[in-house]
């Protein structure tokens, strides 16, 4: 069983409501069992194989779809595991 989680704690800082649609979105495009903790989004992919890189372009497209792409980004994190962190330097540009 293949396990790969993501590390939402700075998107859920930013908004709670894109965290509940990212969890949708995976569920819909992986077809894998998606469990949420406090920080983090856990897939389990018992029957299908879903690889780091496939769900990288996953999450990239979520972002561009729901328009925080300029203000997020995503980066290989442990073993398994990627996050999703907020780009540097938009504090100055505010």
């Amino acid at each position: 069983m293949t396990e790969i989680r993501v590390d939402i704690s700075e998107l859920k800082v930013e908004s709670g409501e894109a965290v509940k649609e990212l969890v949708n979105f995976l569920r819909e495009k992986t077809g894998t069992k998606v469990e949420t903790t406090a920080n983090e989004i856990i897939l389990n992919a018992e029957g299908s194989i879903i690889s780091k890189k496939h769900l990288r372009v996953f999450l990239r497209k979520y972002l561009h779809k729901a328009e925080l792409k300029e203000y997020f980004r995503v980066i290989s994190g442990k073993e398994n595991t990627l996050i999703i962190k907020k780009k540097k330097g938009l504090e100055s540009e505010e």
